[in-house]
């Protein structure tokens, strides 16, 4: 573990060197780590556990040949975010909002829904990532979530996918590996705004 975790600073360090997209500067503040063999995905915030969510992979297995419809591994970073203003199961075609709204699970859809999180490959494992278009994304079929289901993209319900996208920045540092997630200390939550001096600051703006 203590291996494993010198390694990825150790990355951390190197990658702008390998970004696909230089002009987005990396941020490892708050990251993600999804799971192949766990199906979820954790949020961090420098280093710590923020909260760990159910997702679906591909149900073709991993790798990132172009054509292929399989998820990649390795050290992403999130490229693109659309649609934080759209409506929780709002359904994007193209990554445009057509102004339809789906329900969870509803029968016969299976589209991108709520929120899309553009992934950009780091190493040349996953170097097609972008142009392949691996999104995390929302979906309708929320009872596939917690097993492979996707066609390469890592698949969140819709709720959980609005959450992360509010918590994470273009450049936020992604990591999608094979094995478990690790386990790592939790997040202490953040301290409580004394009340007198929010009713300070509210008086302020009248």
């Amino acid at each position: 573990m203590l291996r494993s975790l010198a390694v990825f600073f150790t990355f951390v360090s190197i990658m702008p060197a390998f970004s696909a997209t230089p002009s987005v500067q990396l941020d490892t503040s708050r990251r993600l780590i999804v799971s192949i063999r766990d199906q979820k995905l954790m949020l961090l915030s420098n280093g710590e556990k923020v909260a760990v969510y159910p997702v679906s992979t591909s149900k073709y297995g991993v790798g990132d040949l172009r054509g292929k419809m399989t998820t990649p591994l390795g050290y992403l970073k999130v490229a693109k975010k659309i649609g934080g203003n759209a409506p929780v199961g709002a359904v994007f075609h193209h990554r445009q909002w057509t102004g339809e709204i789906l329900k969870p699970n509803t029968p016969g859809r299976d589209p991108v829904t709520t929120r899309i999180i553009w992934l950009s490959g780091l190493e040349a494992q996953n170097a097609h990532a972008f142009d392949r278009c691996i999104y995390i994304h929302g979906t309708p079929e929320e009872k596939r979530v917690g097993r492979p289901a996707s066609y390469g993209c890592i698949r969140m319900k819709a709720r959980d996918v609005a959450v992360v996208y509010d918590q994470i920045r273009i450049g936020a540092l992604v990591q999608i590996i094979s094995d478990r997630l690790p386990k790592l200390p939790k997040a202490r939550p953040m301290a409580a705004t004394p009340t007198f001096v929010v009713q300070n600051q509210k008086r302020a703006f009248h």
